[in-house]
């Protein structure tokens, strides 16, 4: 079944992961890479999204932030695309750059921040695009060289993870630096990427050793934390759904999306609205299914409505990879 809409109230902290459509490439050169994490600092400054930690990979990204006052779909939705219409008119391509949906984690910072800053600001060396510390230090392609002062981007909270280091600027540094360093060995810790249960009980021998003992657990694939944190999550967020979402500016927003890509790709909204076929209306049906039901929230039915199609054709969009 697909998944359901994302934990998405502002203030909450995310791992966001970005990849590539087919694994593919998504920079080929260090203009790309500067566009990219422009764009990245650009949005973060007007969106009020606070950026922690982050790392830039040949065909994906990790961004650790603190979603802002319009929440992290709005964020990651000005993000990616501007960024992928700079990317398709540069290299004259058409179509997606990115998988259709990123996946993001909410995360429990009191037990996870200073592991997850460690393991994303650690990605490129893990990857060897760099080789040693000293190397990522001065690697302009993560958010490791801005936390060691070599590079400046203001929109970083490089003081609030030092913060969690020391009072003082230099010995919070030296101390961050032998964290990173006393994690290096640790390799890719999926429990920080994946697997809801596993993830929550804090890794595989955990989740073992309770089979055997015949517990059971409530977990969230969406979510990094213990037990406890998992519920007080769904809990804000079934109640922030209630009182930020209404029906109505919900589906004006959805219209407006609608309304703008019409416009960009030159289609008629009568037409994509009254069924057609045309290419260019598929096309957007199926950007579109996604973002409304997986990001907004919406019903099948009010998607449908929406774009001109059956409860059902939008179950089979949904199915498709």
């Amino acid at each position: 079944m697909p998944r359901g809409a994302r934990l998405d109230a502002p203030g909450t902290l995310h791992h966001v992961m970005v990849r590539g459509i087919e694994g593919n490439s998504i920079v080929e050169d260090d203009s790309d890479r500067n566009y990219f994490v422009t764009r990245l600092g650009i949005v973060a400054a007007a969106s009020g999204t606070n950026i922690y930690a982050w790392a830039l990979m040949t065909n994906h990204a990790h961004i650790l932030l603190k979603s802002g006052p319009t929440g992290l779909s709005s964020f990651m939705r000005k993000l990616l695309t501007g960024y992928a219409s700079y990317y398709n008119r540069r290299y004259k391509r058409h179509g997606h750059l990115f998988q259709n949906r990123y996946k993001s984690i909410v995360c429990d910072e009191n037990a996870y921040f200073l592991k997850l800053v460690s393991y994303i600001h650690l990605n490129p060396l893990r990857a060897g695009l760099v080789c040693s510390l000293d190397e990522l230090e001065r690697y302009p392609w993560c958010g490791h060289a801005v936390i060691m002062k070599m590079i400046r981007r203001d929109w970083q909270e490089r003081a609030y993870v030092l913060g969690c280091f020391g009072d003082q600027e230099s010995s919070a540094c030296k101390t961050y630096r032998e964290y990173v360093a006393s994690e290096c060995g640790l390799g890719r810790q999926p429990e920080l990427t994946g697997g809801g249960l596993t993830r929550s009980l804090g890794g595989w021998s955990e989740v073992k050793g309770q089979r055997q003992r015949g517990e059971k657990s409530f977990s969230d694939e969406r979510i990094l934390g213990s037990e406890g944190f998992v519920k007080e999550i769904l809990k804000e967020a079934e109640e922030h759904r209630k009182t930020r979402f209404p029906a109505i500016p919900l589906e004006l927003e959805a219209q407006k999306r609608l309304d703008e890509l019409c416009r960009e790709a030159g289609v008629s909204l009568h037409a994509l609205q009254g069924g057609s076929r045309n290419r260019t209306c598929s096309s957007i049906r199926r950007q579109l299914v996604r973002e409304y039901v997986e990001e907004l929230g919406m019903s099948y039915a009010g998607a449908a409505r929406l774009l001109g199609v059956s409860a059902s054709a939008v179950t089979q969009m949904l199915l498709r990879k």
